[in-house]
């Protein structure tokens, strides 16, 4: 069996899945005292997991991976990848859950068309 990482990659792969579970946690409008508490635990604990300062443990994985509503495999990396190319921060990701809202398609396609033009205008700024 091959790891898709390396033993000197831990640390890789605990930054990985906290950032998952901070992705997840945000795109569902829930905050890390809410996470935190749901799961037993404090504030800081939540805090350092998803920093991957912390290891989370299987069994944390899997509680928070039901808290969160996602497969357990989602807030792993795969065999391909190990690090975000771009971390989302919170405005992203709020983008992101606030689009996935939007009910008409024809809205959808007018907030891209927005965005599109928004990050054009910058560009030839």
């Amino acid at each position: 069996m091959t790891l898709p990482f390396s033993v000197h990659d831990a640390a890789a792969v605990d930054s990985h899945i906290g950032r998952r579970i901070r992705e997840e946690r945000i795109k569902r409008g829930m905050s890390q005292s809410e996470l935190a508490q749901r799961i037993g635990i404090t504030y800081q604990q939540a805090h350092k997991y998803e920093r991957g300062v912390n290891r989370t443990s299987a069994s944390r994985l899997l509680q928070i991976a039901s808290i969160l509503e996602v497969e357990i495999s989602e807030l792993l990396p795969s065999s391909r990848v190990v690090h975000t190319p771009v971390p989302l921060g919170r405005q992203e990701l709020e983008l992101v859950r606030n689009f996935v809202r939007i009910g008409s398609e024809q809205r959808r396609q007018l907030v891209c068309q927005l965005v599109r033009t928004l990050a054009q205008d910058t560009e030839e700024a």
